[in-house]
């Protein structure tokens, strides 16, 4: 399935079929946050929260593709992802777009 973030997919002629999302919320496990307290303290990027971030931004963009799949869409457009922080250690990861069908 195509994903964009862009409106059109060039040489193709689309028919709307609405709204699809996806989300997840995600924890940081004990070890990773323990790391992670030793990196605030020197500075740099904290290797394992950027994983984190990634293995959920993943599992969101796969909801997303079911909710698609589900109307029949061959693509997904103007594809866009939000985060938040529902709670001390945890990331919230909405992504959403919309469901096309090539016409």
């Amino acid at each position: 399935m195509i994903i964009t973030t862009c409106e059109n997919i060039p040489g193709q002629s689309l028919m709307p079929l609405g709204l699809v999302r996806g989300n997840v919320v995600w924890s940081k496990n004990i070890g990773r946050d323990v790391m992670a307290s030793f990196k605030n303290i020197a500075g740099g990027e904290v290797k394992s929260y950027t994983l984190l971030t990634n293995e959920a931004r993943e599992v969101a963009i796969q909801r997303m593709m079911e909710d698609a799949a589900n109307l029949g869409a061959d693509a997904i457009t103007m594809t866009r992802f939000s985060e938040s922080v529902p709670s001390q250690g945890m990331v919230e990861i909405f992504c959403y777009g919309t469901a096309v069908k090539f016409v």
